[in-house]
């Protein structure tokens, strides 16, 4: 059993903030039932990389869930919306703010149906604001929410991290606001509305750096690889050519210094404040010294030396890595028409409940009719009608 096998999501979101939230509550046992538009679907179905039946992209973060499709601008297409959500326990969208409330599906309404009802809005900037009714993309978040501005090189222009930050914390954030609101519903018997704006979701990860402004008045500036407030924390060239990531505190500075042998010039640097002070030289003696050893020496040594280390390995080093592997982080499942495609599971593992396990996505409307007989109970003749009138 998995612990989340006795909720229901309806989940009215596309793209990928929400489809990622709802995928990590699909695998941990819940049942998710997607809604999407007739005869395309989820926008991510089309984007690359193609494969011969639907995107690599939209197998990523939709796993594991039930597809029906329902033309929500049609008055029997809202209807089964409605009724399906008084069923529901949780409903994800992330439609621009006002849409469902326009099409008879908004808060206010569904939870007069549902009272037990968790609705979460998930939006690029919330319910309310100056900003309320303004477009973004993952990328414009990360660049107002401050994030951008702390990434790149000494000296260089701002640069985005290589993973939709933005898109992919706020699935975090979702899924943890929706598992909040499922334990407040628990002792109260009543669901809620949760505001959720991705720009919020960045500003608040901004931690260490707005805690540094606020104690400092300091604005961090880009530093590359390197962090603020611990000297050594980098990324440097070993020479073979590969880069390894070194961070060290106070207790691994004497070992550090022992591998590298640089002990006596270390001496006077043995506390992180004085070596803060002093980062510029001590930045030069390590790059000197790390650029004459191999990445697999360097890492050996330091490994040996309990300094932590690690090779910053590209995707296709850490997927093929042998702890990742022994972990059971890569899986697979079969599509029609693909056949075996590999997938990430879930990084976690359960003395308790089951596993979580990496499932399908589902084909476009592949579960409409069952859904719609089982929850709704709606004949074959009222389903063909249904399509029929192109309300699903």
């Amino acid at each position: 059993m998995k612990p989340l096998e006795h909720l229901t999501i309806l989940d009215l979101s596309r793209v990928l903030a929400c489809p990622f939230a709802s995928m990590i509550l699909a695998e941990l046992g819940a049942r998710v039932i997607k809604v999407e538009q007739p005869g395309s679907g989820d926008e991510t179905r089309g984007f690359e990389p193609q494969l011969a039946r639907d995107s690599a992209y939209y197998f990523a973060c939709n796993r594991s869930k039930e597809s029906i499709t329902v033309n929500l601008r049609s008055d029997a297409g809202r209807k089964i919306v409605r009724e399906l959500a008084g069923r529901a326990d949780v409903l994800v969208e992330n439609f621009p703010v006002g849409t469902l409330g326009r099409y008879g599906l908004g808060y206010p309404t569904l939870s007069s149906l549902n009272e037990k009802l968790i609705f979460v809005s998930c939006t690029g900037f919330g319910q309310t604001g100056p900003y309320k009714d303004k477009k973004g993309y993952d990328t414009v978040f990360q660049a107002m929410g401050g994030i951008m501005s702390l990434t790149g090189e000494r000296g260089g222009p701002p640069v985005k991290p290589g993973l939709p930050v933005a898109d992919l914390s706020s699935g975090l954030w979702v899924a943890i606001a929706i598992l909040s609101a499922l334990a407040g519903r628990s002792r109260t018997g009543k669901g809620c509305h949760v505001d959720f704006s991705m720009l919020d979701g960045q500003v608040a990860l901004l931690t260490l750096a707005a805690a540094r402004y606020f104690a400092l008045g300091e604005v961090p500036p880009r530093l590359g690889t390197e962090h603020p407030g611990r000297v050594p924390s980098a990324t440097f060239r070993c020479k073979d050519g590969k880069y390894a990531h070194v961070t060290a505190s106070d207790q691994h500075w004497a070992p550090l210094c022992k591998a590298l042998e640089v002990e006596s010039w270390g001496l006077p640097f043995s506390e992180n404040s004085v070596r803060l002070q002093n980062r510029d030289e001590i930045m030069r003696v390590l790059t000197v010294r790390i650029s004459g050893m191999k990445r697999a020496e360097l890492i050996a040594s330091l490994d040996e030396a309990d300094v932590p280390v690690g090779p910053v390995n590209d995707v296709a080093e850490i997927l093929a890595d042998p702890h990742v592997r022994a972990r059971g982080l890569v899986s697979s499942f079969d599509y029609p028409g693909v056949g075996e495609f590999r997938a990430l599971g879930l990084p976690y593992k359960f003395l308790g409940w089951d596993d979580p396990a990496v499932g399908r996505p589902p084909a476009l409307g592949e579960h409409t009719g069952a859904v719609l007989k089982e929850l709704l109970h709606f004949s074959d003749s009222e389903i063909e009608e249904l399509r029929k009138a192109k309300a699903i």
